[in-house]
């Protein structure tokens, strides 16, 4: 049976913890960005936890 493949876009997504959590970037942060408050751009900085669909499915991708 063949190797299995990392899916290399996911895997720079995305990076599984310690604790085996799946964290990526938050949403809504790209673009249109005038109208949302400071707070609001602020708190959505760095990575948050994926949630739960979506980390069985990134698992997947991610299994080398």
């Amino acid at each position: 049976m063949p190797k299995k493949k990392t899916h290399k876009a996911s895997s720079k997504r995305c990076k599984i913890t310690a604790t085996g959590k799946v964290m990526g970037t938050r949403a809504c942060k790209r673009h249109l960005a005038s109208c949302k408050s400071r707070k609001r751009k602020r708190n959505l900085r760095g990575t948050a936890c994926l949630a739960a669909p979506e980390q069985k499915r990134v698992r997947k991708l991610l299994a080398s």
